[in-house]
C-alpha cells in the first residue's frame, strides 16, 4: 500500500521544472476546438492506419502525426511475448473489425494465429500527478482521456467522426518456435479491407515460461474489489471462479508473492473496498484464543492453484492503525485491541496468535515460504517486532517495504526499498549470497519512473532495466486490482494519482501499463541470461557492450532523456 513515510512528502512534484522531458510526456497538449477541426480537414478520406510505437499515448481527439507505416518488423526471443500498436483514425463513421493470419517462415514452419491477439484499446480518465500523495479532489487536477485498457473481447467497433482508435497487437512467440523470419497480416475490416503486415525475427534464443523467471515482480492482490465489481458474494464459489482469470493473468506475468491479510483492514480502509482478514481471531469466555485458519488455507491454496506459489506474505503485525478486531465471547461481539507495539500486552496478544499460526503453518508445509510483511514504522517498532518474531521461532522470515536500514538489514529476508535509496554493494552481494530477496518500489511519491495511468509506458519497460542495472531482483508495487468505484471508465481516486490503485481492469482486461510491465520483465531475464552466457564465454567485448547500456538507467537522467529515448538505443541489443 502506501508507505507511511511517504505520506507527507509533497516536495517532489515542485522540484520538476517545465523542462522536465518525462514529466511532460504527462500532460497532452490541448488545442482549440479550431486547430484541432483544421488538423482532421488535412485527413484523407476513409480509414487511416499506421503502426505506432507501443511507448507512446496518442489522444482519441486528434489525427496521430505518423509517417503511416504500414509494416511492423519486430525482433524477440522464442518463448517472448512482443507486443506493439497500430492506429486507425477517420473524419467519418466507420465500424471496424479485425481478423490475423498465421505467421509463416520461408522454411515453411508456422507460428499459428492463435499466439496472436489483438484488442480495441478504450480510453479511460486520468489525472496528473501534480502533488502526488495526498488526498485530492477531481476538481483541483487537470484531467483527461487516456488510451490504457485494452478490450481483446469486442470483436467490431464503431468509430465516431474525428477521432483516433489504437489497436493493442500481441505476438506470443512459442518456446518450440524455430528461429527465422515469420511473415503474416492483420486485416482492417471496414467499408474495404486494408492490411497491416507483420514480420518478426525470431533469434535462436529461449525465454523461460515466466514461472521460472528470476525477476521478482509483486504486485498486490485486492480480492474484495473482485468481488463488489462483479457483485457477488465475498468468498462464494463464484467469487473464486471469477478470481481464477485475474490470478492466471498475473501468474503469467511472473508473480511469486500471495498477498494475504492476517487482520482486518491492515492499511486502515484506505481503498475503496473493504480489505477483511483471511483469519478469524476469538477470544473465549476463559479467556484463551482461537484462530479459524480455514478461510487462508482455502485462498492460499486457491491462489497457489493458479500458479502464484513462491511466496506467503502476512499483512500485518504493523498496521496503518494500530487496532486489531477479533470476537469476544464473553460479550458476543467485536472488540478491538489498541495496546501499542512493543508493550507487554501486544507482545502477549502476538506470540499468542503466532505460536499457534506457526504450528498450523508447519502442518501445512508452508511455514518456509511464509513471510510476517511490514510497511515501513518507527525504528522502535520494527526492532521490536523482529525480537518478538524471533522469540517465536527463529527460522520466521520478515518482509518490509520501506527506507534502507542498515542496522536491520540483516533480519529482512525479503527487503524492498523506495526508488530514493540503493542497497550498498557489499551489502548486495551478501544478500545474493544467502538467498535473500532485495527488490524496490516506486508508490505515489514518485512523479517518474511509475505507473500510473497518464505515466508514459515505456517507464514499465524502463524499471526492468533499472533493475538490472543495480543488480536487484525485482520490483514491487501496489496495487494489482485495488479498483475505484468506476474502474472501466475512470482511473481516478480520492487519494494519489490516477492509476496507482490498478494496473489491469474487471473483465479481466489487461492495460498498456501491465503489458509493458511484463515487457520490461521479460528484459531482465534476457539480461540476466546473456550476462551469464557473455561470461561462461569470455565475450568480454559483448558483456562491456550489454554493461555500458545498463548504464544509462539512471533515475537522474529521466529528467532530461525519456525512458523512450533511452530503450530506443539500448533494446535491440538483447537481441543480436
Amino acid at each position: 500500500m502506501k508507505f507511511s513515510l511517504f505520506i507527507l512528502t509533497l516536495l517532489t512534484a515542485a522540484t520538476v521544472n517545465a523542462q522536465d522531458a518525462s514529466l511532460a510526456l504527462q500532460k497532452v497538449p490541448k488545442l482549440s476546438t479550431e486547430a484541432t477541426a483544421a488538423q482532421w480537414a488535412n485527413v484523407p478520406a476513409g480509414l487511416n492506419l499506421s503502426f505506432a510505437s507501443s511507448n507512446q499515448r496518442f489522444a482519441r481527439e486528434v489525427p496521430p502525426a505518423l509517417n503511416n507505416s504500414k509494416s511492423w518488423n519486430f525482433n524477440g526471443w522464442k518463448g517472448e511475448s512482443l507486443n506493439t500498436q497500430f492506429l486507425i483514425w477517420t473524419k467519418g463513421t466507420a465500424t471496424v473489425s479485425l481478423n490475423i493470419t498465421d505467421l509463416k517462415s520461408a522454411d515453411g514452419n508456422t507460428i499459428k494465429k492463435e499466439n496472436l491477439s489483438t484488442g480495441f484499446i478504450q480510453y479511460v480518465i486520468t489525472d496528473e500527478f501534480k502533488n502526488g500523495c495526498g488526498y485530492r479532489k477531481s476538481k483541483d487536477f487537470d484531467s483527461s482521456y487516456v488510451a490504457d485498457l485494452i478490450d481483446t473481447k469486442t470483436k467490431a467497433i464503431t468509430l465516431t467522426p474525428n477521432s483516433t482508435q489504437p489497436v493493442w497487437l500481441t505476438v506470443k512467440v512459442p518456446q518450440g518456435a524455430k528461429a527465422g523470419t515469420y511473415k503474416g497480416s492483420v486485416s482492417i475490416n471496414g467499408d474495404k479491407t486494408s492490411s497491416l503486415e507483420i514480420s518478426v525475427r525470431v533469434v535462436d534464443r529461449t525465454l523461460p515460461a515466466p514461472a521460472q523467471w528470476a525477476y521478482d515482480l509483486d504486485l498486490w492482490q485486492h480480492p474484495a474489489a473482485i468481488a463488489r465489481v462483479h457483485q457477488v458474494k465475498l468468498w462464494s464459489d463464484a467469487h473464486f471462479a471469477l478470481m481464477k482469470d485475474y490470478y492466471q493473468m498475473l501468474a503469467n506475468a511472473g508473480q511469486k508473492t500471495i498477498t494475504t491479510s492476517i487482520v482486518n483492514e491492515p492499511w486502515g480502509h484506505q481503498t475503496y473496498d473493504d480489505y477483511p482478514s483471511l483469519i478469524k481471531w476469538t477470544k473465549k469466555k476463559d479467556g484463551t484464543w482461537s484462530y479459524d485458519y480455514s478461510l487462508f488455507d482455502k485462498y492460499v491454496a486457491f491462489v497457489m492453484s493458479c500458479g502464484i506459489n513462491q511466496r506467503i506474505n502476512c499483512y500485518s503485525m504493523v498496521p496503518w492503525k494500530i487496532a486489531f478486531t477479533y470476537f469476544d465471547e464473553s460479550t458476543n461481539k467485536e472488540a478491538v485491541f489498541t495496546e501499542a507495539i512493543g508493550t507487554p500486552g501486544y507482545n502477549v496478544f502476538w506470540s499468542t496468535m503466532l505460536k499457534d499460526f506457526t504450528r498450523h503453518l508447519k502442518q501445512k508445509n508452508w511455514f518456509g515460504k511464509t513471510y510476517i510483511a511490514m510497511d515501513e514504522r518507527p525504528m522502535p517498532a520494527m526492532k521490536s517486532v523482529i525480537s518478538l518474531l524471533k522469540s517465536i521461532d527463529s527460522e520466521w522470515k520478515i518482509a518490509l517495504a520501506g527506507e534502507y536500514h542498515q542496522e536491520i538489514e540483516k533480519d529482512i529476508f525479503n527487503y524492498c526499498i523506495a526508488s530514493e535509496w540503493q542497497y550498498p554493494a557489499e551489502v548486495l552481494k551478501d544478500r545474493h549470497a544467502t538467498g535473500k530477496i532485495s527488490t524496490w518500489y516506486t508508490c505515489c511519491t514518485e512523479p517518474y519512473p511509475n505507473a500510473f495511468s497518464f505515466s508514459s509506458p515505456a517507464e514499465s519497460v524502463w524499471m526492468g532495466w533499472y533493475t538490472a542495472n543495480k543488480n536487484m531482483d525485482g520490483y514491487l508495487r501496489w496495487a494489482y486490482n485495488s479498483w475505484t468505484k468506476s474502474p472501466l471508465t475512470d482511473t481516478r481516486f480520492t487519494a494519489w494519482p490516477a492509476g496507482d490503485t490498478y494496473l489491469v481492469y474487471p473483465g479481466p482486461f489487461s492495460s498498456v501499463r501491465f503489458e509493458k510491465m511484463i515487457e520490461g520483465a521479460q528484459d531482465f531475464e534476457k539480461i540476466k541470461l546473456l550476462r551469464k552466457e557473455y561470461a561462461a564465454k569470455n565475450q568480454s567485448e559483448k558483456l562491456q557492450q550489454l554493461e555500458n547500456a545498463l548504464k544509462q538507467f539512471e533515475i537522474s537522467n529521466l529528467p532530461k532523456t525519456t525512458a523512450a529515448e533511452t530503450l530506443s538505443k539500448t533494446k535491440e541489443i538483447l537481441n543480436n
